[in-house]
């Protein structure tokens, strides 16, 4: 099977605009560049040779047959990505961009043809027609490939075709307001209004945009979805939808470009120092953004904030820009699950010293399966649980208080997803790298919680309350647990490794893929539970009184004071 870096993220976004012409094909005198076909939004797979040798790839997977006459029902892989991107024609309007750029009527021909093909096997409302083919994104993503091929071919049937696109995509019980899918439905129906003069899709688009965007992107740039990565998404599609608004001779409204910048911010603060995106939510651990940083060091701060404290839930710290051996850690809380989040609040993700080394376990697919479900899970993130107690999903958590100092930060969150409270706080040192975490819920209840190596690592050693850990380098990490406030070590601490019932120790570093990783299962607790993560170190000592805990790592003397809750 073949690979490509990113190719979900790549084949999910898409680029259309709206405009005259921009150039004349090279190698041809008669076929004139459209501003409508060309773009990034063409899929990099399938290619046009492929297409007209018959053959499509999609998502990475295995390329498929395609014949002659197409079947829109072909489903080789029972994945929903799959058959929507089928049903997107963006691979058709590949052929038309192709056919601009070198004039082969062979590749236009085969294009009408496939467009075509799909209008008379897909009526809409008949049974006749795939039961993906009329679904809302299917639609938005449609229709600018269709009005690409519009720009060459003149025929009813695809003039139709596209009114009845404009039709649904107007329709108010399709669209999704405050989504993603909200955006690409305006870009779709705007640039159809755009290519037609009907003005009442053109408007219909601006508007329904503007709440949608004030909706999905708040103030700070966060994106509601609780997935980092669909923030590259939504900024792409934001500047499409921008630049076609401009080329119909509208004004951009303000708040779509003023959360458009925003947007900047937040995706280069979720980015980690070896350059990819921290794998919150529905986001896999390959997304790699580029230039996102720039608008951070060219702000208002200078130097760059270190840490920032965005609204509706996420903490992001690092030691320093620019740097792949800074440390650099994630904390979830805010509002409950919705859209692409994961239930994920209360955890952390810990890089140091130019590693990954505590992990969200990441996003494998959006296919309904019990690894899918398990990956959405408490139990697949660094949390703590309420031993005994039943999960309440879609709770929402605080961030109660927060301390940042240029070398040390501390915060404490709580919620009641246990149905009782259950408290986090979380101390990450610089400089001496040592992460603590203390989780306490009330008298009467236990508490446990897991956490997820990245799958670099093996177990070296397993006892005393202590799980050791080293790289194929070498390089060695070590977890201490200790009960509070007694400062004994816990005992009974279990790695778990490619587990398949129930599911623990894995990790999914790239769609559709999953791989064993260690995962630390801690026993209950009766009391507040003290986790420390020593970087760089198997031999951190350490030791208690009064509350204080020092420590030694690998570089320098660390202590810090555990007083009731809270990490200072």
């Amino acid at each position: 099977m073949r690979r490509r870096t990113q190719a979900l993220f790549l084949s999910l976004v898409l680029f259309a605009t709206c405009g005259a012409t921009v150039g004349t094909a090279e190698g041809s005198d008669q076929v004139k560049r459209t501003s409508e076909c060309q773009g990034d939004w063409l899929p990099a797979t399938p290619t046009g040779p492929e297409i007209m040798a018959g053959e499509v790839e999609f998502l990475d997977l295995d390329p498929v047959k395609v014949a002659k006459d197409v079947n829109w029902r072909t489903d080789p892989y029972r994945n929903r990505s799959w058959s929507m991107v089928f049903h997107s024609l963006r691979w058709m309007g590949r052929l038309v961009a192709d056919y601009e750029n070198n004039g082969e009527k062979a590749y236009l021909d085969r294009a009408t043809e496939i467009a075509k093909d799909w209008v008379e096997d897909n009526p809409l409302g008949s049974a006749k027609a795939s039961s993906y083919a009329w679904q809302e994104h299917p639609i938005a993503l449609r229709a600018p490939a269709l009005l690409c091929l519009s720009k060459h071919v003149s025929a009813s049937w695809l003039t139709s075709s596209l009114a009845e696109h404009a039709k649904m995509l107007s329709n108010p019980n399709l669209y999704e307001k405050g989504h993603n899918h909200g955006i690409d439905q305006d870009i779709a129906l705007l640039g159809i209004g755009c290519r037609y003069k009907r003005d009442e899709w053109s408007n219909l688009a601006i508007k329904r945009l503007t709440e949608t965007v004030k909706l999905d992107v708040d103030s700070q740039g966060v994106l509601r979805e609780q997935a980092p990565r669909y923030a590259i998404y939504v900024h792409e599609r934001l500047k499409v939808a921008m630049d076609n608004i401009t080329a119909c001779g509208r004004k951009v409204p303000g708040e779509i470009a003023k959360r458009w910048e925003s947007l900047e911010g937040f995706i280069a603060y979720s980015t980690q120092p070896n350059g990819f995106m921290v794998p919150i939510g529905d986001g896999t651990a390959d997304v790699r953004p580029v230039g996102y940083d720039q608008a951070v060091k060219t702000s208002g701060d200078h130097p760059a904030k270190t840490v920032r404290v965005f609204g509706n839930g996420y903490v992001y710290g690092r030691t320093a820009w620019d740097k792949p051996e800074s440390a650099f850690y994630s904390i979830r809380f805010g509002p409950g699950l919705k859209y692409h989040g994961h239930e994920d609040h209360l955890g952390v993700t810990y890089y140091a010293q130019g590693r990954d080394l505590l992990v969200d376990v990441g996003f494998h697919s959006y296919e309904n399966s019990a690894y899918r479900n398990w990956t959405m899970s408490p139990e697949a993130h660094n949390t703590p649980a309420v031993v005994g107690a039943r999960f309440r999903g879609k709770t929402a958590t605080t961030l109660s208080r927060s301390s940042i100092g240029q070398d040390r930060q501390s915060y404490r969150l709580t919620d009641k997803a246990y149905g009782v409270p259950r408290t986090r706080s979380v101390l990450v040192n610089h400089g001496e790298d040592v992460m603590a975490v203390l989780d306490t819920v009330p008298k009467g209840s236990q508490v446990r919680n897991v956490w997820h190596f990245a799958r670099e690592f093996s177990t070296v050693s397993n006892s005393g309350g202590r799980v050791v850990v080293k790289d194929k380098a070498g390089w060695k990490a070590t977890l201490v647990q200790i009960s509070m406030p007694s400062c004994k070590p816990v005992s009974g601490l279990k790695v778990a490794k490619g587990q398949q019932s129930p599911y623990q120790g894995w990790v999914s570093p790239a769609y559709l893929q999953k791989e064993p990783a260690p995962a630390v299962v801690s026993p209950a607790s009766d009391g507040p539970l003290l986790t420390v993560v020593v970087p760089g170190t198997d031999k951190p000592s350490v030791s208690c009184a009064g509350g204080k805990v020092s420590l030694e790592t690998s570089q320098g003397s660390v202590s810090f004071r555990v007083n009731g809750a809270d990490l200072s």
